[in-house]
């Protein structure tokens, strides 16, 4: 057995993984990986990425370069053109980002599941009584991205971003282990809320970036600046100028 496969074998038992990714101060650790994250020198850039290879199925065969400054520049990387085509039928929803599906469905009233048997609710994930009537019994899903995915996320549609509403909060893990532990976890952790229409139906569609332990800056590139987890308030930005 090779050190990867036993280290990846002890940490996929829950109480294990559940104490070494959230029974730590989650905030400063995440808070400390953003800025060690972002260490341009070579030799640190070197070894973070090859513990990162340790612990995860990192594939970088797609990666529009192959030298990174740093381990940031890696988790933040671009795509070569061409490797995600998207469906070009005017029907299809495409999926935002490279991910698992966590959880989908219809939504009972504007109740929905993070896993079974464990409920929230809209308003409380997006903090807006209003915008969670607007998909009462609409249709939702839950897309996780692990630590050696593509980590952007694009727009899934021809649509309008009409309002951003940054919500700040915890870190805790958002794996399947943590959210079988957690109630309401991604109602508890550092989120943004984006709103937007579809251009051609007008129909709404609502993006709620959730961030976890270790990842948990967010930066969308139609506005300035990046929100993250030291701002300790609720920033909304609403008459945005169109963006598709």
């Amino acid at each position: 057995m090779t050190i990867r496969s036993t280290i990846a074998k002890v940490c996929q038992q829950e109480d294990i993984n559940f104490l070494l990714t959230n029974r730590i101060p989650r905030r400063l650790v995440t808070r400390f990986m953003g800025w060690f994250s972002q260490i341009e020198q070579p030799l640190v850039r070197e070894l973070s990425i090859a513990t990162w290879r340790l612990f995860s199925d990192l594939d970088l065969s797609e990666a529009r370069k192959a030298k990174f400054r740093s381990m940031h520049d890696c988790f933040t990387r671009q795509l070569k053109d061409g490797v995600r085509p998207v469906d070009p039928d005017p029907a299809i929803l495409a999926s935002p980002c490279d991910a698992i599906v966590g959880a989908s469905g219809s939504i009972a009233g504007t109740t929905v599941f993070q896993i079974k048997g464990f409920p929230y609710r809209l308003e409380d994930l997006m903090g807006d009584v209003g915008l969670a009537d607007r998909h009462r019994n609409g249709r939702y899903v839950t897309l996780r991205l692990t630590s050696s995915m593509y980590h952007r996320f694009h727009a899934p549609h021809d649509c309008r971003v009409e309002q951003v509403t940054y919500i700040s909060g915890d870190t805790w893990n958002v794996n399947p282990i943590a959210l079988k532990r957690v109630e309401s976890l991604f109602c508890k952790n550092e989120r943004a809320v984006l709103r937007t229409r579809l251009a051609a139906s007008d129909h709404a569609v609502t993006l709620v970036a959730v961030a976890a332990i270790l990842v948990a800056s967010i930066r969308l590139p139609f506005l300035d600046g990046v929100r993250d987890l030291i701002r300790r308030y609720r920033d909304r930005l609403a008459g945005l100028p169109e963006h598709e």
